[in-house]
């Protein structure tokens, strides 16, 4: 069986990590666990996983914190992270797309949909090779290939999703994308994200440009328009 991709799954629980590792490879992942925060920074430098399925309530590190860190250093900029959470206040999944998440799963947690949407994740964040490899749109480049912004020759880091976000609306300038659009081209139909999900990232789009090229259309959704 061909290895569909590497997972890093990080739980305090034993019989969680137990449970999720046993089904995700028998779907055909390489699986690393780790017990906590702590752990999980020390395994992904030596696993280098696709994607990383992370509790957020953990000992010594939880799981926003760790996510965080690991965000901060270049080779897991871009790597999918999943949340396993039974929390469910918004303010808890708001802080954790902040900072990059792609996903949540609430506990307990279902086999099936557990797969789904790493499945879904990980095909989202695979970048497409058919792609138009730039978009260069006045003092702004956008590297679909590289994966990088530039704007003004100042290099911009944007998390995977804000890049993804800003590439579908700089890909059309001037055209209004509805919310719904946004979310099933950038996010995908198997997840279920808040409503304010797109507000989040199209906030952090303009603090990392500095400037407003993402325009708010008031009860439709929002445009790419250089000023």
């Amino acid at each position: 069986m061909d290895i569909l991709g590497k997972i890093l799954v990080v739980d305090d629980e034993p019989d969680i990590v137990e449970f999720i590792s046993y089904n995700l490879k028998s779907k055909g992942y390489e699986i690393e666990t780790a017990i906590d925060g702590l752990d999980a920074i020390r395994k992904a430098k030596e696993f280098r996983p696709d994607l990383i399925l992370l509790d957020i309530n953990m000992p010594n590190k939880d799981g926003l914190q760790t996510l965080r860190e690991l965000r901060q250093m270049p080779d897991f900029e871009d790597m999918a992270a999943i949340f396993l959470t039974a929390r469910s206040d918004e303010k808890t999944e708001i802080e954790g797309l902040d900072i990059g998440a792609d996903d949540y799963i609430s506990k307990p947690i279902k086999p099936d949909l557990l797969v789904s949407r790493i499945a879904a994740t990980l095909r989202r964040t695979r970048i497409d090779e058919d792609a138009e490899d730039k978009i260069t749109i006045s003092d702004l480049e956008i590297n679909k290939t590289k994966f990088t912004v530039t704007y003004q020759d100042k290099n911009i880091t944007l998390a995977k999703k804000e890049f993804e976000l800003l590439s579908l609306l700089a890909s059309k300038p001037g055209r209004v994308f509805l919310r719904n659009e946004i979310l099933q081209r950038v996010w995908g139909t198997d997840v279920i994200v808040g409503d304010r999900t797109i507000d989040v990232h199209v906030r952090k789009v303009r603090q990392k440009l500095g400037i407003d090229l993402i325009k708010t259309v008031k009860g439709v959704g929002y445009k790419f328009e250089m000023a």
